[in-house]
């Protein structure tokens, strides 16, 4: 897992421990009416938006995502695809047969060369891949995003009904602290389901979305320079345009 995530997850989960813990103890901040409201609200609004499908497989991608965690770093891509173009330069494609890459996506163009697929076939296929990848992360990102959003204001429907509730009971001040906390908390559990845990999922899938777009396409074109037998001097010139400018340098420096 990302220890990025792992830092923040426990932390997170921490602070509003001894908060809740400082505040009395949980049996004062459970409220089925807020569960009900914030939970069963944000979803079913959220379904309103998006096919079922789409929803029921954007949490098996989230997860994954986040328990993956590391990107592939394309410098190390690069230098990675540089390594198997010397081996097509001395040994040809057929060389490729024992190439174990790490990315699981260079390693399947890798394998397309070396079974000698053609440029097109390649081309197709691992651009498919790459889209249906995308699309995956995009639509998890707009749930999680989805539901993020909708929580803060079922939060406030619910505080809404909680005060309906003790205007209602005016006449009897003993249930008026009772309903009260009812509505506070629907307003809390909304931010909490928000801002902790759905809308920073979906910052991670955007930010996963990036980083694959990046590095598959980068892929793609070494992939297909591998299967027309380039230089590794000139792969690996023509890479780096993937890299910015500082990273460049770098790479180009470990080179020498």
């Amino acid at each position: 897992m990302d220890l990025a995530t792992i830092i923040g997850f426990i932390g997170g989960v921490g602070v509003i421990s001894f908060l809740i813990h400082e505040g009395g103890g949980l049996e004062r901040y459970y409220s089925e009416h807020a569960v009900i409201v914030i939970f069963g609200g944000a979803v079913t609004a959220t379904l309103i938006r998006f096919e079922l499908s789409a929803f029921l497989s954007s949490f098996p991608t989230a997860i994954k995502t986040v328990i993956r965690g590391a990107h592939s770093n394309p410098r190390d891509l690069i230098t990675e695809i540089a390594e198997m173009a010397a081996i097509v330069r001395k040994s040809g494609p057929v060389g490729l047969d024992k190439a174990t890459p790490h990315d699981p996506f260079l390693a399947k163009g890798v394998r397309y060369v070396a079974d000698g697929f053609d440029e097109t076939f390649i081309r197709e296929t691992l651009e498919r891949e790459r889209d249906l990848n995308l699309h995956r992360l995009e639509m998890a990102g707009k749930v999680f995003r989805g539901i993020g959003d909708c929580a803060p204001a079922f939060g406030m429907i619910g505080t809404l009904i909680g005060m309906v509730q003790m205007f209602a009971e005016m006449s009897d001040p003993s249930k008026l602290g009772t309903f009260m906390a009812i509505a506070l908390l629907a307003t809390l559990y909304g931010a909490v389901v928000a801002n902790f845990f759905f809308l920073p999922i979906a910052d991670k899938l955007t930010i996963k979305f990036a980083h694959d777009e990046l590095n598959q396409t980068l892929v793609i074109d070494g992939v297909l320079s591998l299967r027309a037998s380039k230089s590794p001097a000139v792969i690996k010139e023509m890479l780096l345009a993937y890299l910015p400018e500082k990273h460049r340098a770098e790479l180009a420096e470990a080179a020498a």
